[in-house]
């Protein structure tokens, strides 16, 4: 089964609405509306109005960097699947390395979002991944294994919905990147672990990214990987001189 390749950007906690505004028509106008490849940015809630009015009928899908796990309430604070829904969302990330790990978001927390994102129709791109100290025990299958139990939420009719994006803890904002092989390696173990929950199907259909110190670099040889689906980038989003390079890596075949 062929799975268009993904280049997503998440611009985490960075840039003003002038520069989010100039930087998301920089990326649709490289995009230009290229059959081959999907592009998505996740801007901060904040800019999202902004962004979306310059990515209006570019073909570059329109991302938020989190959500909450209940529809609506007292919640100070937070943000609503429907919220960003209305404001023109179309995916959003769920259980980023960086809300795991810094704001101990677990695991039955990640799955209520993945559940009510998808029920607000919502795409959700699901992150996974080890930390360091996980990696060096031997235990990155077992890591691995235990948070892609949040699908099991999801339903039949939601998994072309779901993209996951494998992002090695131990690889964010560190320098570091995974190997092509290493990548490889824990892209082949999340798909085998998705045929197990959803089936062979949906393993074979559902794109899985990697992300962690993508570049222009070395975005092509992780992309030549079979399981590598596309690159959740961070930094190297937030210019144009690198996340153009980048896209431009995505194979055409």
């Amino acid at each position: 089964m062929t799975r268009k390749t993904h280049i997503a950007g998440n611009w985490k906690m960075h840039l003003t609405k002038r520069r989010a505004s100039a930087l998301a028509r920089a990326v649709a106008g490289h995009h230009d509306r290229a059959e081959h490849r999907e592009c998505t940015v996740f801007p901060a809630f904040v800019h999202l109005e902004h962004v979306r009015r310059n990515l209006r009928d570019t073909g570059v899908r329109l991302g938020a960097q989190n959500c909450f796990g209940k529809k609506e309430g007292a919640f100070t604070g937070e943000v609503s699947p429907y919220m960003l829904r209305d404001m023109g969302v179309e995916v959003v990330l769920v259980g980023h390395s960086e809300r795991r790990h810094v704001f101990g978001e677990g695991d039955a927390m990640i799955a209520d979002k993945v559940k009510i994102a998808l029920r607000a129709k919502l795409d959700v791109m699901l992150c996974v991944g080890e930390t360091i100290e996980e990696r060096e025990a031997g235990r990155t299958f077992e890591v691995l294994a235990r948070q892609l139990r949040a699908l099991k939420v999801v339903k039949e009719a939601q998994i072309d919905r779901v993209s996951l994006a494998y992002e090695p803890v131990w690889a964010i904002g560190t320098g570091l990147t995974a190997s092509p092989a290493q990548a490889q390696e824990a892209h082949a173990e999340c798909r085998r672990r998705v045929a197990g929950i959803l089936g062979a199907g949906a393993a074979a259909g559902m794109s899985i990214l990697y992300g962690g110190s993508a570049k222009p670099a070395n975005a092509a040889e992780l992309l030549a990987q079979p399981d590598v689906d596309g690159l959740l980038v961070g930094g190297a989003s937030l210019s144009i001189d690198d996340f153009g390079p980048i896209l431009d890596a995505a194979p055409r075949a």
